[in-house]
């Protein structure tokens, strides 16, 4: 044997020898590191890894040190980046039928929109979605939202009226709160702190674990359980790199994604009694609204401009209504 087929047959050897290279993915997350869908993604990339054997390696990186939520939605949809939690609140600019999970009052509560999600619906939010660049393998919980404010407790939507509220970056938000006779400001959520301190907001509206993380409760000490919106959020996939997976690495990434909706959702009902006490013992003044119904019937004019703008949508509003 030559030196030549020598070295090219130790060479192929050791190919044969050495361990496939891992697919190393980045995934993206807005939350602190103890927050549960922070937990529940470093779960979902543990259990890739494990089952992968390697194959692929996830990694997340937390309080969206790779960006905001827009900038993070267009890495994922061109591939710079592999996975992420996303908030279907914001995602509406991009693919319209999410839009209807941010209607004012869609879903009766969490339950119904677990049994929404995780079903036939929830598949045509996903397809919608892979449409555009994200495959949606499961869907995280983000509770229930309600109003804060700087001044005073929030009984009926008169309450509402001249008063400045911060909203996510959708136009259904504002015609929310102007129903309401408020007066929405679309602001990032990284400035609602200041911005509540300072007084260019009396208010906004989030979860509890969201109001405690964020430390809002320092300076907006009047919560108000309204729970005018549930927004489900998707453990999403660029659908790049799902379309680079083999059949059988999809079904190991498919079934971490399942389970680590199961682990968040559990996590995050856990938070929300400890974020309710933690702000409850700060001197947070608490009130459920007695009249609910009031709030819902404002929205009136929110769902038939929306239906009027999007009457293609109108089938799946009545569908998510009518699940039990």
């Amino acid at each position: 044997m030559t030196f030549t087929r020598i070295v090219l047959s130790g060479a192929i050897a050791a190919l044969i020898a050495a361990p496939a290279m891992a697919d190393e993915w980045r995934g993206w997350n807005i939350h602190p590191e103890d927050y549960p869908n922070s937990i529940a993604l470093e779960t979902f990339a543990k259990e890739v890894a494990d089952k992968t054997e390697g194959r692929i390696t996830p990694a997340v990186y937390h309080n969206a040190v790779l960006g905001d939520q827009p900038d993070a939605i267009e890495q994922v949809r061109n591939g710079g980046l592999d996975f992420a939690n996303f908030n279907m609140g914001p995602m509406g600019q991009i693919v319209p039928a999410t839009n209807v999970l941010s209607l004012p009052f869609i879903f009766r509560d969490v339950d119904q929109m677990h049994t929404v999600m995780d079903g036939e619906i929830g598949q045509r939010f996903s397809d919608a979605l892979a449409a555009e660049g994200l495959v949606a393998l499961s869907w995280f919980d983000s509770g229930s939202r309600s109003f804060y404010n700087t001044k005073k407790p929030i009984e009926t939507p008169a309450d509402v009226e001249g008063m400045k509220f911060r909203v996510m970056n959708n136009d259904l938000y504002v015609n929310m709160v102007d129903q309401l006779g408020g007066n929405a400001t679309p602001m990032a959520y990284g400035e609602v702190y200041q911005s509540l301190k300072t007084g260019v907001i009396d208010g906004a509206e989030n979860n509890y674990p969201s109001y405690d993380s964020s430390n809002h409760f320092e300076v907006a000490k009047y919560y108000s359980i309204t729970n005018h919106l549930i927004i489900p959020e998707c453990l999403c996939v660029s659908t790049a790199t799902w379309d680079g997976l083999s059949d059988a690495d999809k079904d190991i990434v498919k079934a971490a994604a399942v389970a680590a909706a199961q682990e968040q959702r559990t996590l995050w009902a856990e938070r929300e009694k400890v974020s309710r006490a933690k702000v409850e013992a700060a001197g947070v003044e608490i009130n459920e609204v007695a009249d609910p119904k009031a709030f819902q019937d404002a929205m009136g004019p929110v769902y038939e401009g929306f239906i009027k703008a999007n009457p293609d949508l109108e089938v799946l509003i009545t569908d998510i209504q009518s699940t039990n």
